[in-house]
């Protein structure tokens, strides 16, 4: 394990992305407890990722036009209808000031559908893990899963923070309709936002 990976890392995971932002969204919504069931959705959310980049099955959204497109454009309307629901207050994420009284199902799904949705995902860690295996490693195989572990306990913890810091200023945001407004429309802009940017994504 390098210095250099383990910075890549957390410079890459603390980067504001689909998975930080509903994290973030389940503990301004539900508390501490939805942030980290979210946390550990998000987690679970790249482990195909990670397994298929080791396994070389990156490689064929790489090469093939057509399952990337399937995927990316699935991730697209998932994440369109996440920001519907955020903005009408509707779903797991409805900003009603009801705290650990989320499905704990339903956020662990979507959580897991908002990294499993995202082909580039996986092109990413086709792209990324490897850089950090030596030429002359005994078992690559190995140190990329090692990597991998890795990789995926930083995104749980960064994760987790953020989600617990929400919780944490959850009481002032629902305790104003005015603020609550203004942060559903905020968070529906962030995932329509990111649904545009999933879309004009290429391979």
């Amino acid at each position: 394990m390098t210095l250099e990976f383990l910075l890549t890392s957390l410079v890459i995971v603390a980067s504001p992305g689909t998975g930080a932002i509903y994290t973030v969204a389940a503990g301004l919504s539900g508390g501490a407890r939805a942030s980290l069931i979210a946390a550990f959705g998000c987690t679970l959310g790249i482990v195909p990722h990670t397994l298929a980049a080791i396994s070389g099955l990156a490689a064929l959204l790489h090469t093939s036009a057509l399952a990337f497109q399937l995927l990316k454009y699935l991730g697209v309307a998932y994440l369109l209808y996440m920001a519907y629901a955020m903005f009408r207050d509707r779903g797991m994420l409805s900003l009603n000031g009801e705290a650990d009284k989320k499905n704990v199902r339903q956020i662990i799904v979507s959580a897991i559908l908002v990294n499993l949705l995202n082909p580039k995902l996986s092109i990413f860690f086709f792209a990324f893990l490897p850089q950090f295996v030596r030429a002359d490693e005994a078992s690559p195989v190995n140190r990329m899963l090692e990597l991998s572990l890795v990789f995926m306990a930083l995104t749980f913890v960064i994760f987790a923070a953020y989600g617990v810091f929400a919780a944490a200023v959850r009481r002032h945001v629902i305790s104003s309709a005015s603020v609550q407004t203004w942060m559903r429309r905020g968070f529906a802009a962030a995932f329509a936002g990111l649904a545009a940017q999933l879309a004009f994504a290429s391979r």
